[in-house]
């Protein structure tokens, strides 16, 4: 099969680009063609404002290259990843003029939140699901607390729900979690189109000893990674484990402030890829205390690769991603007592946390290996190709 994968690539690599990079490799191992075409936001720097929120809008350079791109590379299917702010949905209308079926991976919720986190003032906010103009948004400054660059996202999500772009030219959507499907179905995309598929990591790491001692936190140091319920909770321990933060992010002087005052708190910076897995192999759990809704973090996959139990909020995509009582362990989002208490609740009963390991490894085994990951992306393609457009 010939598959033309489309990116606009962060700033600041994170997940969706690791995924992205992790879905082309798989279906190359598999004797696929894979082209790609990407942009990437360091192009911004040379932009100015005007033509940033123009090309958000509606980018006619990446209409006119994309269509001859697949006119060159003669894709059986066009799936594209992240598309904002530099590609923009005219992506779309050059694969459907190619007359290639597309297909758009979900990731955050972009579509129809500002800061895609449907989140606020470190809360779960919703104002804006299902409001063809989403004014709260700009009242509150959502993307970039700037009023005017919040403007140019509500444009964005106003004038191409207007013209049905979400409706009429997508041939599929994936979501990564059951959540995160019934989220895009409330905010108006078609049901019948919207299919779930998880991420997954390549090459399986296997099972850890979990021998090291230690509570460990892998993400951005930032609001909506529940930070600072994690270093309040730390400070309420009766039972002492350490606690290693790895990671990187605006709070990182905050967090570097209070491992100084409590010396539990251990803050090891970013990590390779490589050097997390090493990591969650010797941890004795991972904490994820996330307060937004979540897509399908890595983190959790990789802490399931290697038998690693999970505490985590009791939200979004977490109430079905952790299996409370069985791979872990489910908190009140931004309750810093009940996470003490669950973390106590691991350390206290040996074999409850025994056999949580077993099952955390064996989740892993059922939902997330690339093999099993290849299998319903191939599903997804052929049903595409077969089916009505």
């Amino acid at each position: 099969m010939r598959i033309l994968k489309v990116h606009n690539y962060y700033q600041q690599p994170g997940g969706e680009d690791q995924s992205f990079a992790a879905e082309v490799e798989l279906l190359q191992i598999h004797n696929h063609q894979v082209f790609c075409f990407t942009r990437h936001n360091d192009e911004i720097k040379s932009m100015s404002n005007i033509s940033i929120a123009c090309k958000t809008l509606w980018n006619h350079d990446v209409y006119r290259t994309l269509l001859g791109t697949i006119r060159e590379t003669k894709p059986d299917i066009v799936h594209f990843e992240n598309t904002f702010p530099l590609i923009s949905p005219s992506a779309y209308y050059a694969a459907r003029k190619a007359g290639v079926p597309i297909i758009q991976s979900l990731r955050n919720y972009r579509l129809f939140c500002a800061n895609s986190f449907f989140l606020r003032d470190g809360k779960v906010c919703e104002d804006c699901l299902g409001k063809i103009f989403p004014y709260p948004a700009l009242y509150h400054r959502c993307y970039r607390n700037n009023r005017l660059a919040t403007g140019v996202v509500v444009a964005l999500q106003v004038f191409h729900r207007l013209i049905r772009t979400w409706q009429r030219t997508v041939d599929r959507y994936i979501a990564l979690t059951e959540f995160a499907r019934s989220k895009y179905v409330e905010a108006g995309l078609p049901e019948n189109k919207i299919v779930v598929k998880p991420n997954f990591i390549t090459n399986d790491p296997g099972m850890g000893m979990g021998d090291g001692y230690f509570a460990l936190f892998v993400g951005r140091l930032s609001v909506e990674k529940g930070i600072t319920t994690l270093l309040s909770a730390w400070n309420h321990l009766s039972q002492k484990i350490p606690l290693w933060i790895a990671g990187d992010g605006p709070l990182r002087s905050m967090v570097e402030t209070a491992a100084r005052q409590n010396p539990l708190i251990i803050v090891i910076g970013r990590k390779t890829p490589t050097e997390v897995l090493e990591l969650m192999k010797k941890a004795t759990m991972l904490l994820f205390p996330s307060l937004w809704f979540e897509g399908l973090p890595r983190v959790i996959i990789e802490a399931y690769a290697v038998g690693l139990p999970i505490v985590a909020s009791n939200l979004g995509s977490m109430i079905s991603l952790i299996d409370h009582g069985n791979t872990g362990l489910h908190f009140r989002p931004g309750d810093p007592q009940d996470l003490v208490e669950k973390v106590e609740f691991l350390l206290r009963n040996h074999e409850i946390y025994r056999q949580m390991r077993l099952k955390a490894r064996n989740y892993y085994k059922n939902h997330f290996t690339s093999d099993k990951n290849y299998q319903i992306l191939m599903q997804i393609y052929n049903d595409v190709l077969q089916g009505p457009r």
